[in-house]
């Protein structure tokens, strides 16, 4: 019932092979792991040429900005993947890569980067004794002389060899207005959680949606600010209120959601400030819609009181355990897996049917639980409220529509 918004899926629509020309924009400050805050704008040619520009900053809110990366490149789209249903592979080749300081201090942090991490093919990316200078754009690759610095960075681009576009209406808000306008949303593959795996790491699931910078959700005030930014001027997007974090209440998934290993699946979260308890359920789906039920986890436990992060500024640490867990399968392939899994393990071998009484055996393993969730975000949309989740950084908005 807390889901029934997601069963809308019927008007969505992927096209494969996707369309990609056009610019494509975040629509707010995105984390990433490290923590990295920033936005992005992608500008793909119809020759398949790209244009990529990605915003870095200082703080969560995405105000102070630290320096800006140009990516220079050409894309190719190839097939269907085998391996995520509903997206499609690419190969992508990297021109050239330059960086642009907005501070002293970013620049004498990314230096110091360099110099540790950095071989004989970075000697004189900062000549000695050089100071900051202004809009100053600083080679950091370049297929031509064969330089790369990237390394130092922690900078890939294998979020191009994943992707999907999708396209589904929104409703006109206005009361006096009818009828409905078109977003079209761009998911690019998930980065690694582990700095030193991100260099060699092939996506199997996305991170949060780009939008078209002509046809995005409204309101949405950071996607004109950043689709008219350049790496001389980076967005600054508007401030916000800052909230207190209170998880007490019920908290949905607002999309289909897409986690490595490819695993489609919602969630519904319910949390008990009184006595810090919660309990959750995690929907899992055989297709990119959420449409097709495979099995379906239900997971509960407690909380401890959450403390200011000391990694993540404005950023809230809880860790959870879980006290009792149990899987229902939906599907005849999940109900196969089960019947075969080690005797006494879970349940009694070979009585497991479509759909059988839950398990709350060992046969399944939940993700970590060690969660850290980031301040409460009110998106001026609907009296909705929204709240995003580090790692996994997906949105959720509160069942009750209420703070």
């Amino acid at each position: 019932q807390q889901l029934r918004h997601l069963q809308d899926s019927a008007g969505i629509a992927a096209r494969l092979p996707p369309r990609l020309e056009g610019r494509w924009v975040s629509t707010g400050c995105e984390v990433r792991p490290g923590p990295e805050f920033l936005t992005r704008s992608y500008l793909f040619y119809t020759n398949r040429l790209f244009k990529a520009l990605q915003f870095y900053y200082w703080d969560p809110s995405c105000r102070n900005p630290s320096y800006s990366l140009v990516i220079k490149g050409k894309l190719r789209l190839r097939q269907a993947s085998w391996i995520t249903r509903g997206a499609t592979e690419a190969d992508y080749h990297l021109h050239k890569v330059g960086i642009v300081f907005h501070s002293p201090r970013a620049m004498r942090e990314v230096e110091s980067w360099i110099n540790q991490t950095s071989g004989r093919g970075c000697e004189g990316f900062l000549p000695a004794g050089r100071s900051w200078v202004p809009g100053a754009l600083y080679e950091v690759l370049s297929a031509r002389t064969e330089r790369d610095c990237t390394a130092a960075l922690g900078f890939a681009m294998h979020e191009l060899s994943l992707l999907r576009v999708e396209r589904h209406f929104q409703p006109l808000l206005q009361p006096q207005q009818s009828g409905s306008r078109l977003v079209e949303e761009l998911y690019l593959g998930d980065i690694h959680t582990d700095w030193g795996e991100r260099l060699h790491y092939r996506p199997t699931g996305y991170q949060r949606p780009m939008q078209s910078a002509l046809h995005h959700v409204h309101p949405c005030p950071a996607c004109g600010i950043i689709s008219r930014a350049d790496e001389h001027h980076p967005p600054i997007l508007p401030a916000r209120a800052a909230l207190p974090m209170q998880l007490s209440g019920s908290w949905v998934s607002t999309h289909c959601e897409v986690r490595p290993a490819v695993l489609f699946l919602t969630r519904f979260f319910t949390f008990h400030g009184s006595n810090h308890t919660w309990e959750g359920h995690y929907y899992h789906y055989s297709d990119p819609l959420c449409r097709q039920p495979t099995f379906t986890i239900y997971a509960s436990g407690h909380y401890t009181q959450g403390i200011p992060s000391s990694k993540v500024r404005g950023g809230t640490e809880l860790a959870f355990k879980v006290t009792q867990a149990r899987v229902t399968p939906m599907d005849q392939v999940t109900v196969v897996m089960l019947n075969s899994s080690e005797p006494g393990s879970c349940g009694l071998a070979g009585s497991w049917s479509d759909p059988s009484p839950a398990c709350s055996g060992r046969a399944f393993s939940l993700p970590p639980f060690q969660l850290l969730a980031q301040q409460l975000l009110i998106q001026i949309s609907s009296q909705s409220v929204t709240s995003s989740l580090i790692p996994v950084q997906m949105f959720y908005k509160s069942a009750s529509g209420e703070q």
